[in-house]
């Protein structure tokens, strides 16, 4: 797997910026967060961002969205009891699914990426993204350039 692009390990570029808390159950019997904690704190993040761009009773009972993929890229230690920066953000737009772009920190240290697809499905089927849902995420592309 390839390394993340520079810009993807500073923390200005995500529009979303959350800080998270550490649990002495995320532990691993290295002292260091394990990996199932990284998982879950950056599906944390993905959660609260889309809360944000679409507030549960803005949703149509027919509409569905799910994750098709994760990826993440462990660059390096997390540590328990320090709290972790979560940053998202939407990285690419497609025509039913877009792409969830995140890096954690410890400090000023990132310690992971992650690219996450998520595809939305309009009565079972793959159709193109309702305009209002389409610009609500629009507004929290990246910043790459």
């Amino acid at each position: 797997m390839a390394r993340p692009e520079e810009w993807r390990k500073v923390k200005d570029v995500y529009p979303i910026i959350q800080e998270m808390h550490t649990r002495f159950q995320d532990v691993d019997p290295n002292r260091h967060l394990n990996n199932v904690a990284f998982a879950a704190l950056l599906e944390n993040g993905r959660v609260q961002m889309h809360k944000e761009a679409r507030p549960w009773e803005d949703r149509p009972r027919n509409e569905r969205t799910m994750v098709v993929e994760v990826t993440i890229n462990y660059l390096g230690e997390g540590s328990f009891p320090e709290p972790v920066t979560v940053c998202t953000g939407i990285g690419k737009l497609g025509t039913s699914s877009w792409t969830i772009y995140q890096a954690m920190f410890q400090g000023d240290r990132c310690i992971a990426t992650c690219d996450s697809v998520i595809a939305c499905r309009t009565d079972r089927q793959a159709k193109p993204l309702r305009a209002e849902l389409r610009e609500s995420l629009e507004a929290l592309l990246v910043k790459t350039d």
